[in-house]
């Protein structure tokens, strides 16, 4: 029987800051080293992230993301209720990522919350960060840089914001998630690349 390792983000990604004391949040600090022990454990085959997260703090989650996508053992990612913000390069730093029917993820523009000095050096900031995550993700999936972008700064879906919602399907046809699916689905994909790698081992 394979040795699958779960990895469960939920709520907020904690980064630098504290979540809010009632908030369910997933904190970065803890996540990295067990990311880091999967990859040193020989007996682990393969890893299964499950997500429903509303975002939260772009340097960690780009960080969790950077090093799932550099594990050597399989990797599968599922979408269950929400990716949304900095989850959207989480989901896709899988080798194959799935979302149920019903999940969403939202893509939008970088925010920052409190006070933002209005300076050149700030608005560089901010899109030197966006192009970070735009990179991350266009290089995990079949999404390209000129979709993602306009999918970002789209004025018609989010009241007083912009960004985009993909439901289920639509975020497959995006190019964004690989397949729609669920528990079962997830996990039968990600024996089936637990398979091949012993097989070219």
């Amino acid at each position: 029987m394979e040795k699958i390792e779960l990895i469960v983000i939920i709520g907020e990604i904690e980064g630098h800051q504290a979540a809010g004391g009632q908030s369910k949040a997933t904190k970065y600090e803890e996540l990295l080293p067990k990311l880091a022990q999967i990859e040193r454990d020989r007996d682990v085959d393969g890893v299964l992230v499950l997500l429903n997260t509303e975002g939260g703090d772009v340097e960690a989650g780009l960080a969790i993301a950077e090093m799932i996508a550099s594990l050597t053992v399989p990797t599968v990612s599922l979408v269950l209720g929400g990716s949304h913000s900095i989850g959207v390069p989480i989901a896709v730093s899988t080798d194959c990522s799935f979302i149920v029917p019903t999940g969403t993820m939202v893509i939008h523009p970088v925010r920052m919350s409190g006070m933002v000095i209005g300076a050149p050096q700030t608005y560089d900031y901010f899109q030197q960060m966006q192009d970070r995550i735009i990179g991350f993700i266009e290089e995990h999936c079949k999404a390209r840089k000129e979709r993602l972008e306009e999918m970002m700064l789209n004025t018609g879906q989010l009241t007083k914001d912009l960004g985009t919602i993909l439901v289920g399907e639509q975020a497959v046809k995006e190019g964004v998630i690989t397949r729609v699916g669920g528990i079962r689905e997830a996990v039968k994909e990600l024996r089936r690349l637990i398979g091949e790698r012993e097989k070219e081992n």
